[in-house]
């Protein structure tokens, strides 16, 4: 009986210990299961954080950026409408200061990017050159720090100079007026298409034209040209018989921002960009 006796209380305690030992492992379960969610939210928060940061080549590349603006020393300056900047997924930097072209590279660390470019040296009207200058001096061959805001960038030096940039869209081949940009034009000649007329009209540069136009799969169909019959000097007139070539045919146009292409079927290549 002592010996039955001692079984049964050693049976008691085994089964109490392993009990004790199970609940305590239940519990210890039910701690870890309530810290993964927090552990996870954790985990979410940071990835969410670090993948919502883009650095400057992510804002830049890849986009035609319109120059609106420089502010330098408190004062803001206007840019004309041509100056843009461009820089590729390789890093490499296009544009236009507004009347000289821009080429060089960009250099990306962080949010923050350089710009190595260079300028061509043409001649333009002063108030485009002064802009020239301010642009010129606050791009090149110094860090800037880059914020976005939706369709704008703004690139700030160190000293507090910025420019400000809006993201360039395509202009609509209809309702623009498109400046032909053939030697000797002189800014003379420029076409509209009109979106509810169906016709095109504007100028060859010597006499005013207008014509039935049809736009369709990536190509413009114009009528037999209606001019007027002034005599001009020989290098309007030239551009007139150069542009009167796309009428009484079909022509491809090809559009990149604010530049248009018309090629007509035999070859005859005309280039125009968005004016004003």
């Amino acid at each position: 009986m002592d010996r039955q006796k001692r079984e049964q209380a050693t049976g008691r305690t085994i089964r109490r210990t392993t009990g004790e030992r199970g609940r305590r492992r239940t519990a210890l379960t039910a701690a870890a299961l309530l810290l993964l969610p927090l552990t996870a939210a954790c985990g979410t928060a940071r990835a969410g954080t670090d993948s919502g940061s883009a650095g400057a080549e992510q804002r830049i590349a890849g986009v035609r950026w319109d120059v609106d603006s420089v502010t330098a020393g408190g004062t803001t300056h206007r840019a004309p409408s041509d100056a843009h900047l461009t820089v590729d997924d390789g890093g490499r930097a296009e544009g236009n200061y507004g009347c000289n072209r821009l080429r060089g590279r960009a250099a990306f660390d962080g949010d923050r990017v350089t710009l190595t470019i260079g300028i061509t040296l043409m001649a333009c009207p002063e108030p485009v050159m002064d802009f020239e200058r301010h642009l010129a001096d606050t791009l090149r061959n110094q860090p800037l720090t880059t914020r976005a805001d939706g369709d704008r960038l703004t690139l700030t030096a160190d000293d507090g100079t910025s420019v400000r940039l809006s993201r360039a869209e395509h202009a609509p081949l209809r309702g623009t007026r498109w400046s032909i940009a053939l030697p000797g034009a002189d800014g003379r000649a420029h076409l509209t298409v009109d979106r509810e007329q169906g016709t095109v009209s504007g100028s060859t540069g010597c006499n005013h034209v207008s014509a039935d136009a049809t736009v369709r799969d990536g190509h413009i169909t114009l009528g037999a040209p209606s001019t007027t019959r002034m005599m001009c000097e020989g290098s309007l007139m030239d551009v007139e018989e150069t542009v009167l070539k796309l009428f009484d045919g079909r022509a491809e146009y090809r559009i990149e921002y604010r530049n248009l292409t018309l090629t007509s079927d035999d070859g005859v290549e005309v280039p125009a960009f968005a004016a004003g």
